[in-house]
């Protein structure tokens, strides 16, 4: 919810210049909850909007992705037997002999193309991946890709990250996420108090807009009930996007550190094999060419085949990535990469050349915290439940867009309109409410509030930044009226 929820009546009997002495009582705890309400509404809310529309698009990124990489994507024909995957490298390399073999990811699904992801300096950090039809061995394009997503889909990523600024432009998102959650608490706080109060004392008040309303009314009952309506998915929404920004999840990090809730990672280096580095000579060894020395050259494709298989025969079904060895050490790994629900991550270590797994993590194993971060980008992204996620994910987003159109409409709603002192736009709710609030909640929120400006940097400093604003707004007034 992106702007205000005032009475009138607590509004007309406090003078903007002269606020009457509060007296500490419950009361002051809404009055301030107004307040800041307003506030993180009028300054928050074009992130929010921001972040609501470039999430909508994103959304449908899959099926944007099928539009226009559909020939690379998608197999002509759906056939009956799959060539061996050292058959499609080969199409693939032979098409694209530039750069390194990284990895193959086996078709999602049967009309899927196979993909042979290959590392090329000139790229950087991205790659290039060719598409290979799997029934024929037919290359059918290739895309640079990052992380495995296409052109488009880590343009409209960042468009939603950071609006294409760098690590600059993620403050925007971080702002956005950072004061979601706390302007949906303090709305709901404020709308379930009210309705009762007013209207009925059943869920309907609370639920449903008051049509017999009108004017900032009629907005304000349409504003706080779609709030109510969508409160868990913006809670979500919040939740998971914290986890992976820039300086809230740093803290976050520093969680799963503690409470040991990363998930486990997969031992690649074979029986009886010493790591690389220690079997060349320590720290100082591979200065000539950055440790290449103890990397293999090009592996062998059909080594691809025979990892394949003994990944198969360990359980693993599904989408697999199979990445070959570092170097002479250590072995291949084998990782699913299934992301709908029910998801599948299971890895393996496999030896090649004897043909069986030397280690195995299992999605089962991973501790809680990992499983529910794994599981919440995979639902910020909109993939964890198919088009159901997605779905929900744009009725949240499109919903947000009208509560924040609701919000700053009924701030132009309740501007005076007296010829008198008549204005542009309403006025803030009356300053001043924090000298009202009993001792107890003083006592125990002051350090509540500074643990969470630790936990979220970015709410942190511009909730001081809101009140240096209403600090000096306050010392103008005064200066004037004197």
């Amino acid at each position: 919810m992106s702007s205000t929820i005032i009475d009138q009546d607590q509004q007309r009997s406090v003078s903007p210049a002269e606020p009457a002495p509060p007296r500490r009582s419950r009361q002051a705890v809404r009055a301030l909850l107004v307040r800041l309400h307003f506030y993180a509404g009028v300054f928050v809310a074009p992130f929010l909007l921001v972040a609501a529309l470039t999430g909508l698009i994103y959304t449908f990124a899959p099926q944007l992705d099928q539009l226009v990489y559909g020939d690379q994507l998608r197999v002509e024909r759906v056939g009956e037997q799959a060539r061996p995957l050292s058959e499609q490298i080969a199409a693939a390399r032979a098409a694209h002999p530039e750069g390194s073999l990284a990895s193959v990811v086996t078709p999602a699904e049967p009309d899927d193309t196979t993909r042979v992801v290959l590392s090329v300096h000139e790229l950087g950090e991205k790659q290039r991946t060719v598409f290979v039809d799997p029934y024929t061995a037919k290359v059918q394009g290739e895309l640079t890709t990052s992380w495995g997503s296409t052109p488009l889909r880590s343009w409209l990523g960042d468009l939603h990250k950071n609006l294409h600024l760098g690590e600059t432009g993620r403050l925007y998102s971080e702002v956005a996420a950072s004061w979601l959650w706390v302007i949906v608490a303090g709305g709901l706080v404020l709308w379930i108090g009210r309705a009762r109060g007013r209207r009925a004392k059943s869920a309907r008040g609370v639920l449903l807009p008051d049509r017999a309303a009108r004017g900032v009314r009629r907005t304000r009952s349409f504003h706080a009930a779609t709030g109510v309506w969508l409160a868990l998915g913006l809670f979500f929404l919040s939740a998971t996007g914290l986890t992976w920004s820039h300086y809230s999840g740093d803290r976050f990090g520093q969680l799963l550190d503690a409470a040991k809730g990363h998930a486990p990672e997969l031992d690649t280096l074979l029986p009886g094999a010493q790591p690389a580095a220690e079997a060349a000579g320590g720290e100082h060894a591979g200065h000539g060419g950055h440790g290449g020395a103890a990397k293999s050259a090009e592996p062998d494709p059909a080594a691809f085949d025979a990892a394949l298989a003994t990944a198969r025969k360990s359980g693993l079904g599904g989408t697999v990535q199979v990445t070959p060895a570092a170097d002479a050490s250590s072995a291949w790994t084998v990782a699913q990469k299934d992301n709908v629900w029910p998801v599948h991550y299971d890895q393996v270590a496999v030896d090649t050349a004897k043909g069986e797994v030397t280690a195995h993590t299992r999605w089962a194993d991973y501790p809680l915290l990992a499983k529910l971060s794994k599981l919440g980008v995979q639902g910020h992204m909109g993939v964890l439940f198919g088009v159901v996620n997605q779905i929900v994910l744009a009725v949240v987003a499109l919903g947000l867009v009208l509560v924040t159109f609701w919000g700053y409409r009924m701030w132009w709603q309740r501007r005076p309109t007296r010829e008198d002192r008549a204005a542009r736009l309403g006025q803030a709710p009356a300053r001043g409410a924090w000298r009202g609030l009993p001792l107890p909640v003083l006592v125990l929120g002051v350090p509540a509030l500074a643990a969470l400006c630790w936990a979220l940097p970015v709410l942190g400093v511009t909730l001081l930044a809101f009140l240096v604003l209403d600090v000096t707004i306050g010392l103008v007034r005064r200066a004037r009226s004197a």
